[in-house]
Protein backbone atom coordinates (compact mmCIF):
# COMPACT_ATOMS: atom_id res chain seq x y z
CA UNK A 1 0.00 0.00 0.00
CA UNK A 2 1.20 3.25 -1.02
CA UNK A 3 2.38 5.56 1.87
CA UNK A 4 -0.50 8.53 2.30
CA UNK A 5 1.52 12.07 1.62
CA UNK A 6 1.52 14.36 4.64
CA UNK A 7 -1.02 17.08 4.46
CA UNK A 8 -0.55 19.82 7.42
CA UNK A 9 -3.90 22.04 6.73
CA UNK A 10 -5.72 18.65 6.88
CA UNK A 11 -5.13 17.83 10.04
CA UNK A 12 -5.61 21.60 11.73
CA UNK A 13 -7.25 20.91 15.03
CA UNK A 14 -10.00 22.30 15.69
CA UNK A 15 -9.43 23.33 19.29
CA UNK A 16 -9.37 26.88 21.24
CA UNK A 17 -6.37 29.12 20.33
CA UNK A 18 -3.55 27.98 22.17
CA UNK A 19 -0.24 29.10 21.47
CA UNK A 20 0.60 25.82 19.97
CA UNK A 21 -2.13 26.44 17.64
CA UNK A 22 -1.56 30.29 16.78
CA UNK A 23 1.67 28.85 15.85
CA UNK A 24 0.50 26.20 13.76
CA UNK A 25 -1.66 28.46 11.72
CA UNK A 26 1.22 30.98 11.21
CA UNK A 27 3.80 28.23 10.21
CA UNK A 28 1.24 25.99 8.13
CA UNK A 29 -1.38 28.33 6.81
CA UNK A 30 -1.50 31.02 4.39
CA UNK A 31 -5.10 32.15 5.17
CA UNK A 32 -4.51 34.66 8.00
CA UNK A 33 -2.10 38.05 7.27
CA UNK A 34 0.48 36.59 9.64
CA UNK A 35 0.51 33.09 8.10
CA UNK A 36 0.77 34.87 4.90
CA UNK A 37 3.87 37.35 6.23
CA UNK A 38 5.42 34.16 7.39
CA UNK A 39 5.85 32.69 4.06
CA UNK A 40 7.27 36.04 2.12
CA UNK A 41 9.58 36.40 5.20
CA UNK A 42 10.58 32.58 4.26
CA UNK A 43 10.53 33.21 0.38
CA UNK A 44 12.87 35.88 0.96
CA UNK A 45 15.30 34.46 3.52
CA UNK A 46 15.62 31.26 1.15
CA UNK A 47 16.43 33.47 -2.33
CA UNK A 48 18.96 35.46 -0.17
CA UNK A 49 20.54 32.50 1.26
CA UNK A 50 21.11 30.80 -2.02
CA UNK A 51 22.42 34.11 -3.58
CA UNK A 52 24.86 33.81 -0.70
CA UNK A 53 26.17 30.55 -1.59
CA UNK A 54 26.36 31.33 -5.28
CA UNK A 55 28.10 34.43 -4.85
CA UNK A 56 30.45 32.64 -2.40
CA UNK A 57 31.48 29.87 -5.38
CA UNK A 58 33.29 33.46 -7.12
CA UNK A 59 36.84 33.16 -5.45
CA UNK A 60 37.29 36.95 -5.75
CA UNK A 61 34.04 37.57 -3.42
CA UNK A 62 35.06 34.24 -0.42
CA UNK A 63 38.59 35.88 -0.27
CA UNK A 64 37.48 39.17 0.67
CA UNK A 65 34.13 38.60 1.93
CA UNK A 66 34.50 35.14 3.46
CA UNK A 67 33.61 36.26 7.01
CA UNK A 68 30.31 37.99 5.65
CA UNK A 69 29.10 34.66 4.09
CA UNK A 70 29.75 32.24 7.11
CA UNK A 71 27.74 35.01 9.29
CA UNK A 72 25.07 35.16 6.95
CA UNK A 73 25.47 31.36 6.56
CA UNK A 74 25.31 30.73 10.57
CA UNK A 75 22.75 33.37 10.41
CA UNK A 76 20.27 31.73 7.85
CA UNK A 77 20.80 28.02 9.47
CA UNK A 78 19.94 29.33 12.54
CA UNK A 79 16.88 30.73 11.53
CA UNK A 80 15.45 27.31 9.28
CA UNK A 81 16.60 25.17 12.69
CA UNK A 82 14.82 26.95 14.57
CA UNK A 83 11.56 26.90 12.00
CA UNK A 84 12.37 23.44 11.38
CA UNK A 85 12.25 22.29 15.11
CA UNK A 86 8.65 24.63 15.65
CA UNK A 87 7.12 22.64 12.77
CA UNK A 88 7.66 19.52 14.40
CA UNK A 89 6.51 20.92 17.74
CA UNK A 90 3.43 22.35 16.35
CA UNK A 91 3.06 19.56 13.60
CA UNK A 92 -0.42 17.51 14.92
CA UNK A 93 1.78 14.33 13.46
CA UNK A 94 5.51 15.15 13.96
CA UNK A 95 6.80 11.62 12.06
CA UNK A 96 4.46 12.13 9.39
CA UNK A 97 5.88 15.64 8.68
CA UNK A 98 9.74 14.88 9.05
CA UNK A 99 9.08 11.96 6.76
CA UNK A 100 7.28 13.55 4.17
CA UNK A 101 8.68 15.55 1.27
CA UNK A 102 8.73 19.03 2.16
CA UNK A 103 9.98 17.98 5.66
CA UNK A 104 12.53 15.95 4.21
CA UNK A 105 13.60 18.91 2.25
CA UNK A 106 13.52 20.93 5.33
CA UNK A 107 16.15 18.92 7.09
CA UNK A 108 18.10 18.92 4.40
CA UNK A 109 18.70 22.65 3.92
CA UNK A 110 19.72 22.53 7.00
CA UNK A 111 22.16 19.63 7.59
CA UNK A 112 25.06 20.87 4.60
CA UNK A 113 26.22 23.63 7.63
CA UNK A 114 25.89 21.03 10.75
CA UNK A 115 28.34 18.85 8.37
CA UNK A 116 30.51 21.28 7.64
CA UNK A 117 30.83 22.50 11.54
CA UNK A 118 31.47 18.65 12.53
CA UNK A 119 34.07 17.45 9.81
CA UNK A 120 35.87 20.52 8.40
CA UNK A 121 37.11 20.76 4.63
CA UNK A 122 33.65 19.03 2.91
CA UNK A 123 33.16 21.88 0.85
CA UNK A 124 31.20 20.01 -1.49
CA UNK A 125 28.70 19.63 1.08
CA UNK A 126 28.33 23.78 0.59
CA UNK A 127 27.36 23.45 -2.87
CA UNK A 128 23.96 21.04 -1.56
CA UNK A 129 23.08 24.25 0.20
CA UNK A 130 21.70 24.97 -2.86
CA UNK A 131 18.84 22.60 -2.67
CA UNK A 132 16.92 25.01 -0.41
CA UNK A 133 15.39 26.18 -3.77
CA UNK A 134 13.60 23.37 -3.39
CA UNK A 135 11.55 24.98 -0.06
CA UNK A 136 10.37 27.82 -2.85
CA UNK A 137 7.93 24.79 -3.82
CA UNK A 138 6.73 24.55 -0.16
CA UNK A 139 5.47 28.36 -0.21
CA UNK A 140 4.37 27.71 -3.95
CA UNK A 141 2.00 25.18 -2.72
CA UNK A 142 0.80 26.50 0.61
CA UNK A 143 0.03 29.77 -1.59
CA UNK A 144 -2.28 27.59 -4.01
CA UNK A 145 0.45 28.39 -7.21
CA UNK A 146 0.92 24.61 -7.94
CA UNK A 147 -2.37 24.08 -8.94
CA UNK A 148 -0.95 25.45 -11.99
CA UNK A 149 1.97 23.03 -12.17
CA UNK A 150 -0.82 20.17 -11.43
CA UNK A 151 -2.34 21.68 -14.76
CA UNK A 152 0.94 21.60 -16.44
CA UNK A 153 1.94 18.10 -15.81
CA UNK A 154 -1.44 16.50 -16.28
CA UNK A 155 -1.05 18.20 -19.79
CA UNK A 156 2.57 16.69 -20.27
CA UNK A 157 0.96 13.32 -19.08
CA UNK A 158 -1.65 13.18 -21.59
CA UNK A 159 0.71 14.53 -24.12
CA UNK A 160 3.48 12.12 -23.50
CA UNK A 161 2.78 9.58 -26.10
CA UNK A 162 3.09 12.14 -28.94
CA UNK A 163 6.30 13.47 -27.49
CA UNK A 164 7.56 10.53 -26.36
CA UNK A 165 7.08 9.24 -30.55
CA UNK A 166 8.73 12.82 -31.75
CA UNK A 167 11.59 12.27 -29.70
CA UNK A 168 12.05 8.80 -30.43
CA UNK A 169 11.80 10.18 -34.20
CA UNK A 170 14.02 13.06 -33.69
CA UNK A 171 17.02 10.32 -31.93
CA UNK A 172 16.72 8.05 -35.02
CA UNK A 173 17.58 11.23 -37.03
CA UNK A 174 19.94 12.08 -35.02
CA UNK A 175 22.08 8.64 -35.18
CA UNK A 176 21.29 8.40 -39.48
CA UNK A 177 22.50 11.89 -39.57
CA UNK A 178 25.32 11.83 -37.74
CA UNK A 179 26.57 8.93 -39.17
CA UNK A 180 26.38 10.38 -42.81
CA UNK A 181 28.57 12.89 -41.12
CA UNK A 182 31.26 10.91 -40.21
CA UNK A 183 31.16 9.04 -43.25
CA UNK A 184 31.40 12.72 -45.44
CA UNK A 185 34.47 14.32 -43.22
CA UNK A 186 37.85 14.20 -41.94
CA UNK A 187 38.76 12.82 -39.12
CA UNK A 188 41.18 16.07 -38.85
CA UNK A 189 38.06 18.12 -39.02
CA UNK A 190 37.06 16.05 -35.37
CA UNK A 191 34.85 13.49 -36.71
CA UNK A 192 36.81 10.73 -35.35
CA UNK A 193 33.85 8.45 -34.48
CA UNK A 194 30.56 7.93 -34.91
CA UNK A 195 29.46 9.12 -31.14
CA UNK A 196 31.51 12.00 -31.76
CA UNK A 197 29.34 12.97 -34.77
CA UNK A 198 26.59 12.05 -32.92
CA UNK A 199 27.19 14.67 -29.98
CA UNK A 200 27.76 17.14 -32.49
CA UNK A 201 24.66 16.55 -34.20
CA UNK A 202 22.62 16.96 -31.59
CA UNK A 203 24.30 20.28 -30.53
CA UNK A 204 23.62 21.32 -34.03
CA UNK A 205 20.22 20.14 -33.26
CA UNK A 206 19.73 21.44 -30.38
CA UNK A 207 20.65 25.18 -31.70
CA UNK A 208 23.23 25.08 -28.92
CA UNK A 209 26.34 25.34 -31.22
CA UNK A 210 29.85 24.97 -29.41
CA UNK A 211 31.61 25.23 -32.19
CA UNK A 212 34.19 22.59 -30.77
CA UNK A 213 33.60 20.86 -34.45
CA UNK A 214 32.63 22.05 -37.17
CA UNK A 215 32.14 20.41 -40.93
CA UNK A 216 34.54 21.61 -43.39
CA UNK A 217 33.53 19.41 -46.55
CA UNK A 218 30.05 20.72 -49.01
CA UNK A 219 27.94 17.76 -48.23
CA UNK A 220 29.14 17.83 -44.38
CA UNK A 221 27.97 21.52 -44.16
CA UNK A 222 24.68 20.84 -46.48
CA UNK A 223 23.86 18.60 -43.64
CA UNK A 224 24.94 20.69 -41.02
CA UNK A 225 22.55 23.61 -42.72
CA UNK A 226 19.37 20.96 -42.76
CA UNK A 227 20.19 20.07 -38.84
CA UNK A 228 19.89 23.80 -38.07
CA UNK A 229 16.47 24.11 -40.15
CA UNK A 230 15.20 20.84 -38.01
CA UNK A 231 16.67 22.54 -34.91
CA UNK A 232 13.69 24.65 -34.50
CA UNK A 233 11.10 21.76 -34.66
CA UNK A 234 12.91 20.53 -31.76
CA UNK A 235 11.58 23.24 -29.63
CA UNK A 236 8.56 23.92 -31.57
CA UNK A 237 6.55 20.39 -32.05
CA UNK A 238 6.58 19.43 -28.19
CA UNK A 239 5.89 23.03 -27.25
CA UNK A 240 2.86 22.73 -29.31
CA UNK A 241 1.44 19.92 -28.02
CA UNK A 242 1.82 20.39 -24.59
CA UNK A 243 0.39 23.57 -25.68
CA UNK A 244 -2.32 21.81 -27.19
CA UNK A 245 -2.99 19.89 -24.49
CA UNK A 246 -3.42 23.19 -22.13
CA UNK A 247 -5.71 24.60 -23.96
CA UNK A 248 -7.84 21.69 -24.57
CA UNK A 249 -8.04 21.17 -20.66
CA UNK A 250 -8.90 24.87 -20.29
CA UNK A 251 -11.58 24.39 -22.80
CA UNK A 252 -13.14 21.66 -21.25
CA UNK A 253 -13.27 22.94 -18.17
CA UNK A 254 -14.64 26.47 -19.43
CA UNK A 255 -17.48 24.32 -20.91
CA UNK A 256 -18.22 22.22 -17.58
CA UNK A 257 -17.97 25.49 -15.46
CA UNK A 258 -20.95 27.13 -18.24
CA UNK A 259 -22.78 23.79 -17.93
CA UNK A 260 -23.01 24.47 -14.29
CA UNK A 261 -24.21 27.83 -14.48
CA UNK A 262 -26.88 27.02 -16.73
CA UNK A 263 -28.02 24.41 -14.82
CA UNK A 264 -28.12 27.14 -11.62
CA UNK A 265 -29.79 29.73 -13.49
CA UNK A 266 -32.38 27.18 -15.22
CA UNK A 267 -33.51 25.89 -11.50
CA UNK A 268 -36.60 25.68 -10.23
CA UNK A 269 -39.98 24.56 -10.51
CA UNK A 270 -40.31 26.61 -14.31
CA UNK A 271 -37.45 24.21 -15.75
CA UNK A 272 -38.21 21.09 -14.21
CA UNK A 273 -37.48 18.50 -17.33
CA UNK A 274 -35.55 21.25 -19.49
CA UNK A 275 -33.01 20.18 -21.60
CA UNK A 276 -31.83 23.54 -23.03
CA UNK A 277 -30.54 26.96 -21.35
CA UNK A 278 -33.76 29.19 -21.60
CA UNK A 279 -31.22 32.11 -21.51
CA UNK A 280 -28.19 30.79 -24.29
CA UNK A 281 -29.61 27.63 -25.70
CA UNK A 282 -26.79 25.75 -24.99
CA UNK A 283 -27.73 21.77 -23.88
CA UNK A 284 -27.70 21.63 -19.85
CA UNK A 285 -26.85 17.92 -20.44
Amino acid sequence: MAKASYHPVASTPQRKETLRHKLYVVIFETSTPAGAAFDILLLLAILVSVLAVVLESVPQLRHRYGDAFRASEYTFTSAFTLEYLLRLAVSPSPVAYATSFFGIVDAASILPTFVDLLVPGVTSMRVVRVLRLLRVFRVLHMSGFMSDADELMMAFWLARRKILLFLSLMLVLVTILGTLVYLVEDSRAGFTSIPTSIYWTIVTVSTVGYGDIAPQSVPGQLIASIMMVLGYAIIAVPVGLLGAEVSSRESVQREQQNRDQHVALTAGSDAAGCEFCRHCGNPLR
